[in-house]
This record gives C-alpha cells, sequence and structure tokens, in this order.
C-alpha cells in the first residue's frame, strides 16, 4: 500500500463514483481502477463492491476508510508543513554567538531577517567564543558567529565577515583618554584588566604580545566583557577588546581609543559544520549576515 493508491481509494469512498473520484483526484478512470486493483492485492482483500449502477463498501473498506481518513489528513499536514518550511513561512534557525557580536550587531543582524522573514523563530546563545564552536561542531546549533578559531579540522565552513582590529578601553580623565592613539608600552604602565581564560580575545592579544616581545601583566580580569567595562569606566584601569565593543564600552562610560606597536587584529565569521548541510531558514540567516557586512563594507570604502 502506499499513499496515491489510499487516496484513490479515499476519493472513491468519499464520492461512492469511479467517474467522481477520477475528477476529484485529477487522474483517468483507467488509472484509478488500477490503483484500486494493486491497493486490493497489497491488502490480501475486497475493498469495494462495484455494480453496474453503484459503489459500496466491503466491511473492510469501510474500516480502511475510517482509518486512512487520518492518514489522509496526516500525510497532507506533513506535505504543507515541508511546502511551508521551504518557502520560509514557518521555522527556526538557532546561533550562537561570542558577547562582542551578541551585544553590539547581532540585534542589527536580526532586526534585518525578521523584517524579511518575519515567521521564523531566531534562537540566540550568547557563549564564549570557545562555546560557539562546540556548538557549531556538536550540531546544537547550524551556525555561530566568531573570531577564527585556531585548528579546524573538523568544521568545514569559517567564512569571513570582517576584520576586526581591536582597541583600548581608558578610564574618562585619564592621561591617555583623549589621545587619537596609544601604544602597548603606554597602555601597560597602568594596571591591566583582562577576560578570564580561555577567552579568546586573552589569548589573542597574549599571543600578539608575546610575538612582540612583550609581557601582559594582568591585574584584574574578569569572565564579562561587560564588567571589563565597567570596572574601567570606574577607574580601576585599562583594557584592550575588540572593535565590535566600541558602543558598548562607551555607553557604560569608558573612553575607546586605537592602539599599536602591536595591533591585535582577528578575522570575524560565521562557522557552519562540514558533516550538515544548512536548512533553508540557517542559509537564509547566512544570506542576512553576509548582505549585512557587505552594505557596511561598501558604506565605509
Amino acid at each position: 500500500m502506499n499513499m496515491r493508491q489510499l487516496k484513490a481509494f479515499m476519493a472513491v469512498a468519499q464520492t461512492l463514483s469511479f467517474a467522481e473520484a477520477s475528477k476529484k483526484i485529477f487522474i483517468s478512470q483507467p488509472a484509478l481502477s488500477l490503483a484500486i486493483k494493486n491497493l486490493e492485492e497489497s491488502v490480501g482483500g475486497r475493498l469495494l463492491i462495484r455494480t453496474t449502477r453503484a459503489v459500496s463498501l466491503t466491511a473492510e473498506g469501510k474500516t480502511l476508510y475510517e482509518k486512512g481518513r487520518r492518514l489522509v489528513d496526516e500525510w497532507d499536514a506533513m506535505e504543507e508543513e515541508m511546502r511551508q518550511l521551504f518557502r520560509l513561512e514557518r521555522g527556526m534557525v538557532s546561533v550562537a554567538a561570542m558577547p562582542s557580536f551578541a551585544a553590539s550587531q547581532l540585534p542589527e543582524v536580526i532586526a534585518l531577517f525578521r523584517h524579511k522573514y518575519p515567521v521564523i523563530n531566531v534562537q540566540i546563545h550568547d557563549v564564549i567564543a570557545e562555546e560557539t564552536v562546540e556548538m557549531v561542531r556538536s550540531g546544537k546549533v547550524e551556525l555561530g558567529v566568531t573570531f577564527m578559531p585556531p585548528g579546524m579540522a573538523d568544521i568545514d565552513g569559517f567564512t569571513k565577515l570582517a576584520r576586526d582590529e581591536f582597541v583600548s578601553v581608558i578610564p574618562v580623565g585619564h592621561p591617555l583618554s583623549n589621545r587619537e592613539t596609544v601604544s602597548w608600552s603606554e597602555l601597560l604602565e597602568s594596571d591591566f584588566i583582562a577576560l578570564q581564560r580561555p577567552s579568546m580575545v586573552r589569548m589573542l592579544v597574549e599571543k600578539t604580545l608575546s610575538d612582540a616581545g612583550i609581557e601582559l601583566d594582568v591585574t584584574f580580569d574578569s569572565h564579562q566583557l561587560a564588567t571589563v567595562g565597567r570596572m574601567v569606566s570606574n577607574g580601576l584601569g585599562v583594557s584592550v577588546v575588540p572593535a565590535l565593543c566600541v558602543q558598548q564600552m562607551e555607553q557604560l562610560g569608558a573612553k575607546v581609543v586605537p592602539i599599536h606597536s602591536p595591533t591585535v587584529s582577528c578575522d570575524l565569521g560565521v562557522l557552519t559544520n562540514q558533516k550538515d548541510q544548512l536548512s533553508v531558514p540557517a542559509q537564509a540567516m547566512f544570506d542576512v549576515l553576509m548582505k549585512f557586512y557587505s552594505v557596511n563594507a561598501n558604506s565605509e570604502s
């Protein structure tokens, strides 16, 4: 038995007419008769009594009709649900994003996505960069937005969105707060506030300084960038954060100044897993992310 045969039987059972049933499901009467014949052979007995003047159901046909109605309704509902998924008329996309992105540009990206696809639910996981990578790797989310992670053997896609150049964060009134740029040697004369290990931001800063022969002496460390910004604004020290965090740091009351000698930078991008093809909603979110950064890059050039 297959769904085509069952639908043919249901049409005959509802109309009690082969002529009407063939019109109802848009097949010829010979094709309809063959479908019923094959169905009866499949189940092992007669389902319809057909005379020259009438069509009626056998007892077994009545049983199949009652059970078949539920099956056909569920099948039709499933078909419609799948069509809606492919038409982006329903569904959900899960995205993991590191805090510096989640607190800065992600809300604008989601707003653009929701404007274009208002019925697609978006689930956001605001997690550290390392956990973002792990959630993509394990299949918990389809998309992750983070800095390019070291060692990507089992992650297929890292698609670059932008290059982020880190900036210094300085208390208002600090001798360096009104400078156009500062050097690391100048910045490290003050107490330094860093993100706790194993933060990818911390690792990038430490590696860049180590390569330049500079030792990073950390006075305070914190798990959250917001806490770092608040500590700086309260005069407890200085820090360096991704440029993604400029607006957040300024809102917390700190000054942001470009830093050099050396510069710390890293590619920001979207991670996808090589084992799975993106769902239609995830591909739509990916496309919105790419367009968002493409538009921004063009407007800055």
